[in-house]
């Protein structure tokens, strides 16, 4: 796909746009109809109701596989001759269970499942990057497909998804733990004295709606720096031999590099979410 027919500019651009699907807008020529998005002009103008195909397809048969992974290695568990995925999956319940009981004061029997959970889910997706950039792409180009992202964690749309979800919960167990009173005192009543209260709620208010925000955007914002950079090495292996060799090497490198960023965004991710209910779960006096 990174032939002469593409300017730099329009490959890098194609890369970054999404399969969308949606209502087109007043003005073009199929206002009113439903389809797919023939740019990324168009898919900003079908608005809100409008689904980044390419993002809910990747995402939820990642977090199929991994289900279907790890239910096998359940299925198959022996005491006796252990398999190899056998003694990683507990290895990596294991570790996610130290994490959660290193973070998590509390007692609630829904935090360890969803640690590995978004652990797994998070790491699958951010691996879908270490992919080349070209190939499900062209494949998919060669089948009458124009865009396709395949890492959705690029996305901004998936990683606020994400995020989001955890925020309910950490306002759903704040109220619970606390009561609606408590909580309310909570973010009304401190640092400073009571009198105070207005400046408080406003301070406390925003350190509460920054959790979703800095969770969605850090994941969004290093893997979409990750996929920019594999896209403009891929880039070099249109400028001869020379050029295309160390556009070799360097992906080879960014790639290893780039295994430690997919893992750790996705421990970052887990390891928030484990403290943010941990406070939600923490009365304050």
């Amino acid at each position: 796909m990174a032939s002469d027919a593409l300017t730099t500019s329009g490959y890098i651009k194609h890369h970054l746009t999404n399969l969308t699907y949606g209502k087109f807008p007043g003005g073009h020529e199929h206002a009113g109809h439903w389809g797919f998005a023939h740019s990324g002009e168009d898919a900003a103008a079908m608005g809100f109701w409008a689904i980044n195909v390419d993002s809910m397809l990747f995402s939820v048969g990642l977090g199929a596989l991994f289900l279907l992974l790890f239910r096998m290695a359940a299925k198959t568990a022996s005491v006796d001759s252990p398999s190899g995925w056998q003694n990683f999956v507990e290895w990596v319940v294991e570790f996610i269970d130290d994490s959660v009981r290193g973070s998590f004061s509390g007692r609630n029997p829904l935090v360890a499942p969803l640690a590995l959970t978004l652990f797994i889910w998070i790491f699958l997706m951010n691996a879908m990057d270490l992919l080349a950039v070209d190939h499900i792409p062209l494949l998919a180009n060669l089948l009458g497909v124009s865009h396709l992202k395949i890492v959705p964690s690029t996305d901004p749309n998936v990683t606020f998804g994400l995020s989001l979800s955890v925020f309910v919960l950490v306002l759903y167990y704040s109220v619970k733990v606390k009561g609606f009173g408590g909580f309310f005192g909570e973010l009304a009543f401190q640092p400073f004295p009571k009198w105070m209260f207005p400046i408080n709620l406003l301070l406390e208010g925003v350190t509460l709606i920054s959790k979703p925000i800095s969770l969605a955007l850090r994941l969004f914002g290093n893997m979409y720096a990750g996929e920019m950079i594999f896209i403009l090495i891929a880039l070099m292996y249109g400028g001869g031999v020379a050029m295309g060799a160390f556009g070799g090497l360097l992906q080879l490198g960014w790639a290893i590099f780039h295994i430690l960023i997919i893992t750790l965004q996705a421990f970052i991710f887990m390891t928030l979410t484990i403290v943010y209910l941990d406070m939600a779960h923490q009365e304050h006096h």
